[in-house]
C-alpha cells in the first residue's frame, strides 16, 4: 500500500487538514480585538477552505484544466479587485493548452501563467503574461490563446501566444469590467493532444489536494495579516508597495499598487488626492483588515477611472467616511472604523504619480479647496 493510500484508510490526511482549520483559527484570535473582524476573520476562513476544496481537489488536474471561479462576490482574497472576473486553471508544462474565446465588450483583459499554485507557499513568480494590447482577435470577435513554453512555429489569424515554463502551474485570467454593462470574454480550456479525460479519483490524487488545500487555508490568512500589520506602520498614507513582492504573490508587473491601512473615527474622513497618469485604467477600494474587499454588491466601496467623477484640472479627489459628507466619490466603510485599502495605476505611461492621503474632520471635507 502507498504511502497516500495508507494516509487515506487510517485518516492521516483527513486529521492534517482538519488541524490547519485549527491552527488557522489561532491566526484569527491574534488579530484585531474587534467583535466584527473577529467574525469576518472566521468567515474568510470558511470562504478559503471551500476555495482551497474546489481549486485542490474538484478541479486539479492540469490534464483537464478547467476555468472555474475561485475569487469572486464570497470567495476574497488579497485586495481583490471589485472590478475584476477572475478566472484561475490548473496547468502544467509538461503539456500544452487552448484558450477558445469571444473577445465581449470588457474593458480589459489578461491572461497570466505562473510558477506552482495557491496552496504551494512560496510565491507564484510569473512565467508569461498577455492583455488586451496584445490580444489577436478576428473580425468576429473570436480568438485563440496557445499556452506552451515554446512558441508554436506559426501562429494563425486570431491566435496569440501565452508562454510558460516547466514550472508553471496555474493560470490566471483578469477580465477588468469598469462598467456593468460590459460583457465579459467567454472563454473555454482544452489541453491540445488531449487524448482521454479526468481520470478517476485516487488516494494519492485526494491525499494531495488536501495538503494543497492546508497549507492555503493556513498560509494565506498568515501571509495576508503579515501585510496587514506591515500597513499599519503608515496608516492613513498610500506608499508605493514593491512591485518585486507584488509580482511573486501573484500581482500583475505591469500595474502600480498602493497598499495601506485605514483608521478613523466617527467624526473624521480620510481625503486622498491624486492626478491620473495616462494609463488604461485606474482604481481604488477599501477592504477589511483580512484584505477582502468590502462587500461592492451592495456598497460604494471602490471607484474606478470610468465611474470616478474628476474635478476641472483633472485631478480626483476621494472621500473614506462613515457617512456621506456629500462630495464626490465618498467611498462608504459599511461600519468598519479600520481595514486595509488598495489603489491601483493599471500600465501607467511614465512613473506613477503618488497619491495624496491625509485625515481630516467629516464636517471640513466639504470646504477642503
Amino acid at each position: 500500500m502507498s504511502d497516500s493510500s495508507q494516509r487515506v484508510m487510517d485518516g492521516t490526511s483527513w486529521a492534517e487538514l482538519c488541524d490547519a482549520l485549527k491552527a488557522a483559527g489561532q491566526i484569527v484570535q491574534d488579530g484585531p480585538d474587534d467583535p466584527l473582524t473577529r467574525a469576518e476573520g472566521y468567515r474568510y476562513l470558511s470562504r478559503i477552505l471551500r476555495a482551497a476544496l474546489q481549486t485542490f481537489v474538484e478541479h486539479n488536474d492540469p490534464r483537464a484544466p478547467v476555468l472555474q471561479r475561485v475569487v469572486h462576490e464570497t470567495a476574497k482574497m488579497g485586495a481583490d479587485n471589485p472590478d475584476n472576473v477572475y478566472l484561475n486553471a490548473a496547468i502544467s508544462g509538461e503539456h500544452a493548452y487552448r484558450i477558445v474565446g469571444t473577445r465581449g465588450t470588457v474593458h480589459f483583459l489578461s491572461f497570466a501563467t505562473q510558477i506552482g499554485h495557491y496552496g504551494r507557499g512560496n510565491g507564484m513568480p510569473p512565467t508569461g503574461q498577455i492583455d488586451t494590447s496584445e490580444l489577436a482577435v478576428r473580425d468576429d470577435g473570436t480568438f485563440e490563446v496557445l499556452i506552451a513554453c515554446e512558441k508554436p512555429a506559426r501562429l494563425e489569424p486570431g491566435q496569440t501566444w501565452l508562454p510558460m515554463t516547466k514550472d508553471t502551474g496555474t493560470l490566471i485570467v483578469r477580465q477588468s469590467r469598469l462598467d456593468p454593462k460590459e460583457r465579459i470574454a467567454e472563454l473555454r480550456i482544452e489541453r491540445i493532444g488531449a487524448d482521454r479525460g479526468v481520470e478517476p479519483l485516487t488516494p494519492a490524487m485526494l491525499d494531495a489536494g488536501f495538503q494543497s488545500t492546508a497549507m492555503l487555508v493556513r498560509g494565506a490568512p498568515m501571509l495576508f495579516a503579515s501585510w496587514a500589520q506591515m500597513f499599519q506602520a503608515h496608516t492613513n498614507e498610500l506608499p508605493r508597495f514593491d512591485q518585486e513582492i507584488s509580482n511573486r504573490f501573484g500581482g500583475l508587473a505591469d500595474i502600480a499598487y498602493y497598499h495601506s491601512y485605514w483608521r478613523l473615527a466617527d467624526d473624521e474622513a480620510l481625503v486622498i488626492d491624486a492626478t491620473p497618469p495616462k494609463c488604461d485604467h485606474w482604481n481604488f477600494q477599501l477592504n477589511n483588515h483580512w484584505m477582502e474587499s468590502l462587500d461592492y454588491r451592495y456598497h460604494r466601496i471602490h471607484v474606478n477611472s470610468a465611474t470616478a467623477t474628476l474635478r476641472e484640472d483633472g485631478s480626483v479627489r476621494i472621500v473614506v467616511a462613515h457617512r456621506d459628507p456629500g462630495v464626490p466619490n465618498w467611498i462608504e466603510t459599511t461600519g468598519h472604523t479600520f481595514g486595509t485599502m488598495c489603489f491601483r495605476w493599471v500600465r501607467p505611461e511614465g512613473e506613477p504619480p503618488q497619491p495624496r492621503a491625509r485625515v481630516v474632520k467629516l464636517a471640513d471635507v466639504r470646504g477642503l479647496p
